[in-house]
């Protein structure tokens, strides 16, 4: 059985052009191209997309997938572990719905709220093991120190600062203001604010502890950020799916929109 490149992307919720370039790029050939020019996909095909789309979902580029796919030759089991992370998030996920649902419930019934409630399936430590093997043990130890530092409160009140800050870029994104304009420059000038806010090392944007993969957009410098961590900060919001959604769920290219304004304000604002 084959399916037309039109009918691929519209279940896979993509485009023809991405299937295009995906092809271009010798990630995803298609099983046979008709006599109108057509590209057309069969099983293996509609597997191996699957597994790119996961990966994507990941964070990793398209080149680092393609040497991944090319190493993994045993689709069987590159599926189970595939499939192993998403039932982690899965987990994840369901924990933080009971949370917010006994928040929600005990805040409207005026029952005192327990700490370990509230912030049940929030745990940064979801996340050791990718911060560990990407960035080191020391990475990792040194940021789980200062987010246990905070406390209960402190916590929520990091994570409920971003969220407003989050918020606010929703706003400015759907009401169409230039990411130079002052209204964004002073959101920008608030996330950078909130970026300084905890002691953990500054080592450049390639490194994110994990309270931030799995939460937080991005890793928090001790002193003011540098122009060129901010403005690799903004990229990998819009490279990174894992932080990119943290914005674009306030509105499609919100991500895109934090980064532009970053960039504006990192450039006119900061120095290395």
């Amino acid at each position: 059985m084959e399916w037309s490149i039109q009918e691929i992307a519209r279940r896979a919720g993509t485009t023809s052009r991405t299937l295009r370039h995906y092809g271009d790029l010798g990630l995803l050939t298609p099983s046979r191209v008709g006599s109108n020019g057509y590209r057309y996909y069969d099983q293996d095909a509609l597997v191996r997309l699957q597994r790119i789309l996961l990966l994507r979902e990941l964070g990793l580029s398209l080149p680092v997938i393609k040497g991944v796919l090319e190493g993994q030759r045993d689709t069987a089991v590159a599926l189970r572990a595939h499939l192993l992370l998403l039932e982690q998030e899965q987990a994840r996920i369901g924990r933080q719905i009971a949370s917010v649902r006994t928040t929600l419930h005990k805040t409207e019934e005026g029952i005192e709220l327990m700490a370990e409630e509230v912030f049940d399936g929030f745990d940064h430590t979801a996340h050791e093991r990718e911060v560990t093997e990407r960035w080191g043990r020391e990475a990792y130890e040194e940021g789980d120190r200062w987010w246990r530092s905070l406390g209960e409160e402190g916590k929520k009140a990091f994570l409920d600062e971003h969220e407003a800050i989050a918020r606010d870029w929703g706003r400015a994104r759907q009401a169409g203001l230039d990411a130079g304009g002052d209204e964004a420059q002073d959101i920008a000038r608030r996330h950078c604010a909130w970026l300084s806010s905890s002691t953990a090392r500054d080592e450049g944007p390639g490194r994110a502890s994990g309270e931030e993969l799995g939460r937080a957009p991005g890793h928090e410098p001790r002193s003011a950020p540098g122009r060129s961590y901010v403005i690799g900060l903004g990229e990998m919001y819009v490279a990174d799916p894992r932080f990119g959604k943290n914005y674009d769920r306030y509105g499609d290219g919100t991500a895109a929109f934090v980064r532009d304004a970053l960039t504006i304000y990192a450039e006119r604002r900061l120095s290395d």
